[in-house]
């Protein structure tokens, strides 16, 4: 049974990578290879010998003691889990895209546009790169990616150009994220669970990423993609801002800075915070808007449906084919996590390789095929180290970078992917070996700084 699921798994994954051959979204084998993946542990959940406790990331002992029905009780209780905490990725990219979209229903977003006066693509390149690796470490990788391509499809409008950016600005965000506590989900992960702390994981990991950041962006400068200047339109020439534009931007992404903020405060889960600023900025917006709409119910007599306030125009514009791509994905990688593979695997890996540096990198360019969350769940009980040793911050570095090598390795990617239909194997030849390069350079990068600076 366990050999059927790994296949299942690996079919469904080659058919979201080959989603523009075949003709098929990548939401529809997301969701299959779920679906079938749970089913069929449901199915031979007396068969399996191991489970996996996702709460205590390591193995629930004496597994293959326990009756039927109580296997069955976990398996329901594993999977809840599961859902729980997709759910809260899920329920907090409905957030922050909405936000975006209710900035963009106000023109917002053209305020930043103007202030990149440059046409050089270069110039612009390096522009997105540097707020991208900002904006990641106080918003996280997720959300600035959000924002960044937001703006970007504002300002560059050549399609084939803008998927480049779009792979760099990946590239830069979960480089970014990568010394945050709040960048990332994998860092928060090593956070929460005192693994780091904040001041050592900036110590160990901030210039690591920047040489991750500068030797991908600083090559890409040299491509033919970015050189000369970006084509202005007649429509950037007659652009016509929102008299509230300005005052929505800002309002929106302290909004989203907030989340974090309020994260620390309460020590709630971020997408309560999120949920609590897009309240915030939907409130404003149906203010500042002219529109004479009953909240409460659209009916088909209602001519609200043509005088839509800025919050229902703005949910009626979520991408939701990413987000169940999203909840495909996630669920589909905790079917094999739940059942033990994946730790087992690392724990495998640990045993064949004994340099613990080279295991590391290899779990961060497994981050790149396999989600990082359950990699590095299962890398924290590989490693028995005590808080802040140097393993955990190569591991935040790794699993955070790493991930940036294939287009669906990570968050950041997974949401680029969605807002600019950026084919698999597109990203794979034109951006993956920058990645690389990236990764590579701030993995020796950590090393020489753990070896002779600190």
């Amino acid at each position: 049974m366990t050999i059927v699921i790994i296949f299942v798994f690996v079919m469904g994954y080659l058919a979201i990578t080959l989603e523009h051959t075949i003709k098929i979204d990548k939401l529809v084998p997301a969701l299959v290879m779920m679906a079938i993946c749970w089913a069929l542990i449901a199915l031979g959940i007396d068969s399996f010998p191991n489970w996996f406790d996702s709460s205590k990331h390591a193995l629930l002992e004496g597994f293959g003691s326990f009756s039927i029905d109580e296997k069955m009780h976990l398996m329901e209780e594993t999977l809840l889990h599961h859902l729980g905490k997709t759910a809260e990725i899920l329920v907090f990219l409905l957030g922050a895209m909405t936000i975006v979209e209710i900035i963009d229903y106000f023109d917002g977003f053209s305020t930043i546009k103007n202030f990149v006066k440059t046409k050089k693509k270069t110039n612009i390149l390096w522009i997105f790169a540097i707020l991208a690796f900002i904006l990641s470490a106080i918003i996280d990788n997720l959300t600035a990616t959000i924002v960044l391509i937001s703006i970007l499809q504002k300002i560059v409008k050549d399609k084939n150009i803008r998927l480049y950016y779009a792979g760099l600005i990946v590239i830069a965000a979960n480089a970014g994220g990568a010394w945050s506590p709040i960048g990332d989900v994998t860092t928060t992960m090593l956070w929460i669970g005192n693994k780091v702390t904040t001041l050592k994981l900036i110590s160990y990991v901030l210039v690591p990423s920047i040489v991750c950041l500068i030797l991908p962006v600083g090559i890409a400068s040299f491509l033919p993609a970015f050189q000369g200047n970006i084509k202005s339109t007649e429509e950037d020439a007659n652009i016509q801002t929102h008299k509230r534009g300005a005052a929505m931007l800002y309002l929106g992404l302290s909004a989203i800075v907030f989340v974090p903020i309020f994260k620390t405060l309460t020590h709630l889960p971020p997408y309560v915070g999120m949920m609590l600023s897009l309240a915030v900025v939907s409130t404003f917006a149906e203010i500042f808007s002219k529109s004479k709409i009953n909240i409460t119910s659209i009916d088909a007599e209602s001519d609200a449906h043509q005088t839509a306030s800025p919050l229902h125009r703005s949910l009626s514009k979520i991408e939701l084919p990413s987000i169940l791509f999203f909840l495909g994905i996630l669920l589909a990688v905790a079917a094999l996590e739940s059942l033990g593979m994946l730790f087992n695997f690392a724990e495998g890996l640990n045993t064949a390789i004994p340099n613990t540096d080279i295991v590391i990198a290899l779990l961060g360019v497994g981050s790149a095929v396999i989600d990082n969350v359950p990699l590095v769940a299962a890398s924290m009980g590989m490693f028995s180290m005590g808080t802040d040793d140097p393993v955990w911050h190569l591991i935040a570095f790794s699993a955070g970078t790493g991930g940036s090598m294939l287009i669906i390795g990570s968050a950041a990617g997974v949401v680029a992917m969605g807002m600019e239909k950026i084919d698999f194997f597109w990203y794979f030849k034109k951006i993956a070996w920058l990645a690389l390069i990236g990764f590579l350079g701030g993995f020796g990068a950590f090393i020489l700084i753990r070896d002779y600076i600190l």
